[in-house]
């Protein structure tokens, strides 16, 4: 009787123990709280394929070539460079640095800006190599005298182009044409007909100091002083003019047109001249300040209107 009450008991307890696995439901994943566990991609998924960028020019040009286009680009092709994607903006940023002397800009960083990259981007001056600057200066000629009655004038419209280039050297021309097509001849291939001089410039500060040699039968050394600052903080697209003296040199001091004329006249005085024959000349008109104009912007730009269309123009 006892073992029968056992077993129908046992029996019992399997039964509600059976119906108890359908309410309970089973949680497994309950066990894996606490622990870190590595995610393993499926066989065959993309995630367990090798990475390949999307950009047709990454898969065609590996980085380390494409860090060597970066740092052979002017400072503010690179800031555009950087816009492009968050690739470009890393190695951009490292070719900044590379292309201006790590060791040097981050002494400079310290000391004057405040530990900051932005703002030494901003606020330090830099002659910018990827336009010309452009001078536009006007003056009165009297005309020839019609039936002794009225005496003419007219007004005469002037250029002085510059285009500097990150190797200390620059290209200057004075001449009436317009910037889009005084553009094409800014290079140093131009022939002497284009009236394009090479010399030498240097930075200190916001301040230019540049020559360039006229070559001749008197040989003239061209001294120009300028002042660089910026519409916009950090635009670097103006540069007055602080003085513009013409001297003569000997033959002994300017062999060639490549000589670094800047380091011969490094120190001579305004009125200080080495050829009796070229007197030391401080000019005082046409020293309207310098407009820069990006190459982009040649064809457009406001300096290409003729003098009765801008019969003045304030460069800011």
């Amino acid at each position: 009787m006892n073992s029968d009450f056992a077993l129908a008991a046992e029996l019992e307890s399997a039964l509600r123990l059976k119906t108890l696995q359908y309410f309970v439901t089973q949680r497994p994943w309950l066990d894996l709280y606490g622990k870190h566990v590595r995610p393993v991609a499926p066989f065959g998924s993309a995630s367990r394929r090798s990475y390949v960028d999307p950009a047709l020019i990454h898969r065609c040009l590996p980085d380390e070539l494409l860090f060597e286009v970066f740092v052979r680009m002017a400072p503010y092709d690179l800031g555009r460079a950087s816009c492009v994607c968050r690739k470009w903006s890393l190695r951009t940023a490292a070719s900044f640095m590379k292309l201006s002397g790590v060791l040097e800009n981050y002494k400079l960083l310290q000391s004057k800006y405040e530990g900051s990259w932005r703002k030494m981007w901003l606020l330090r001056p830099r002659v910018r190599t990827d336009g010309l600057y452009v001078s536009r200066n006007t003056y009165v000629r009297a005309g020839v005298a019609e039936w002794k009655i009225t005496n003419p004038v007219h007004i005469v419209c002037y250029f002085r182009y510059m285009r500097f280039f990150p190797s200390g050297r620059f290209l200057y021309k004075n001449s009436s044409q317009k910037i889009k097509d005084a553009a094409k001849f800014m290079n140093f291939r131009a022939s002497k007909a284009d009236c394009v001089f090479g010399g030498h410039y240097t930075l200190s500060e916001d301040k230019v100091e540049a020559a360039v040699l006229y070559p001749g039968m008197r040989p003239t050394v061209l001294r120009i002083r300028l002042r660089l600052r910026g519409t916009t903080v950090g635009a670097n697209n103006r540069m007055d003019l602080l003085s513009l003296v013409t001297s003569g040199v000997n033959d002994n001091e300017a062999s060639s047109p490549e000589e670094d004329i800047l380091g011969v006249v490094e120190g001579w005085q305004d009125n200080e001249s080495h050829n009796p024959d070229v007197p030391a000349v401080s000019h005082k008109r046409g020293l309207t300040p310098f407009v820069f104009v990006p190459f982009e912007e040649v064809e457009t730009s406001v300096l290409n209107l003729p003098v009765e269309k801008m019969d003045y123009y304030v460069p800011g």
